[in-house]
């Protein structure tokens, strides 16, 4: 660890972090980013889980909300190499007819895939399409009420829907099975309220930019984020765990891209009492379990839509997903569990060597479990595409504590840094005045734990860097595009 004395130090290389770390360096400071992993970037890590040649994203593979960041958007990453591609279809849902819904960029091809619910979903997207934009800052900023327009207050209003109440606009099972393969991002009970928001975000940023991958892997993000950091004069020191505030350097403010977990261990000592008692009350969520595949061949979808698609849903009906999604949050394994599948090497030829193809995909566990799903979700590949088995060259998975063990900010395989339900979307991880401020001045969290949550977007880092920017250092950040 550098003996100097720094003006801000942040600990942790996620998306969320490596925002923190360029916002606080923008602004003319001296930071210090500290991983305690040799590698950084968090979630956004791609590696050789399989076999030599086979690239693999370790957590995050599709980046719909990297593109649409409104921080990101501002920063120069593709003169560090990042290139994203987009496939032709953004997802993917098929059913055992051997028909798919497909979500494409237009509304209306996408509306053609779903039969008898085309106009209910050219009503329901529409306007949100329209006010994307508005939506994006309001969907990844911290709550504002009113809402601005007439469209922010409508997407409001269907957000907090439970999903399976939000189904009820459609009559046929094609839209009601991609909603729910939707809303199942949400990782929870589709019964809960809320579980409509990422899904209607989801759809409205495929059909507004659609569903990137990053060439080379999601470790590409996280390397052009850390080059541009570098490039803005940061620090970097990797392979050491921060487990105690004594452990950095002098420094007049810390960031902190850890879940409450981590905060309380690492300054618990230090918080009020109050809010170390809000802390121990947060509520981590389901965990996820993990395949990535070698293939010598495409996985054989018989639907034709899936073959264009980087993201594919496996689950079926609406029915069928809110049971699964049911049953993982009660304690208990499905034996369908929804699926999460991508399919990267179908439009990314650098993930595989030539003719040989890569799948990754996962499904959601009760938090902490170790029972092995790998059967499971073959099975449900295999339903939609037979023959799959027959193409498998190799297989690398990840229960809920090894994915833990790679990011410990997954507690118990939680990605989403913590239940997204109404009781925390908006207080997480506290009831206070402001969630990126902690009890002790100074030292502020930066990560998912904090709105707007999971996903690769940065924006709870710059939300927390620009907050001490302002209390810290009595400087202002640029506000982003649309803001005041």
């Amino acid at each position: 660890m550098p003996d100097s004395t720094y003006d801000a130090v942040v600990v942790g290389s996620g998306p969320n972090g490596l925002a923190a770390a360029i916002a606080m360096q923008q602004a003319g400071l001296s930071v210090l980013l500290i991983e305690g992993k040799n590698e950084l970037g968090g979630g956004l890590r791609t590696a050789e889980l399989t076999l030599p040649g086979f690239r693999h994203d370790i957590c995050s593979a599709i980046h719909p909300l990297a593109v649409a960041s409104p921080y990101f958007q501002t920063l120069p990453l593709a003169q560090y190499g990042l290139e994203y591609l987009t496939p032709p279809v953004a997802a993917a849902h098929p059913f055992d007819d051997g028909t798919a819904a497909a979500v494409l960029a237009s509304i209306d091809a996408t509306a053609a895939t779903l039969g008898p619910d085309a106009a209910a979903y050219r009503r329901l997207l529409a306007p949100l399409v329209a006010e994307w934009p508005s939506l994006v800052r309001a969907a990844l900023g911290p709550l504002r009420l009113p809402p601005k327009t007439l469209a922010l207050a409508r997407f409001g209003l269907s957000a907090l829907l439970p999903a399976t109440v939000l189904a009820r606009r459609f009559s046929g099972e094609k839209a009601k099975g991609l909603l729910a393969g939707m809303a199942a991002h949400s990782i929870q009970p589709l019964s809960n309220l809320t579980t409509s928001a990422i899904g209607l975000v989801l759809l409205t940023a495929a059909h507004r930019g659609g569903w990137p991958l990053a060439r080379g892997g999601s470790q590409s993000i996280a390397d052009a984020l850390v080059a541009h950091f570098r490039a803005l004069g940061g620090h970097v020191e990797t392979g050491t765990f921060v487990r105690s505030l004594g452990q950095l350097p002098a420094a007049r403010a810390v960031l902190l891209d850890v879940t409450p977990a981590q905060l309380l261990e690492i300054a618990g000592h230090s918080l009020s009492r109050i809010y170390q008692w809000q802390l121990r009350r947060y509520r981590y969520g389901m965990g996820v379990f993990k395949v990535d595949w070698a293939l010598a061949a495409p996985i054989p979808f018989t639907a034709p839509e899936c073959a264009q698609a980087g993201t594919v849903h496996l689950g079926g009906t609406l029915a069928e997903i809110a049971a699964g999604e049911q049953a993982a949050a009660r304690g208990q394994h499905p034996a369908r569990p929804f699926v999460l599948l991508a399919q990267q090497s179908l439009f990314d030829a650098t993930r595989a060597p030539a003719g040989q193809h890569t799948a990754w995909a996962y499904c959601h566990v009760p938090n902490g479990s170790r029972h092995d799903m790998t059967a499971a979700i073959e099975s449900q590949v295999e339903r939609f595409a037979p023959g799959f088995r027959e193409r498998i060259l190799a297989r690398h998975t990840f229960d809920p504590l090894q994915m833990q063990a790679h990011n410990p900010n997954y507690v118990g395989g939680d990605i989403n840094g913590g239940v997204l339900d109404i009781g925390q979307l908006f207080t997480r991880p506290a009831l206070r005045a402001s969630n990126y401020r902690t009890s002790q001045r100074g030292l502020y969290l930066c990560s998912s734990a904090t709105p707007p949550g999971g996903g690769v977007h940065g924006m709870c880092g710059y939300r927390a860097a620009r907050l001490a920017l302002r209390e810290v250092f009595g400087l202002e950040a640029p506000p982003l595009q649309g803001e005041g």
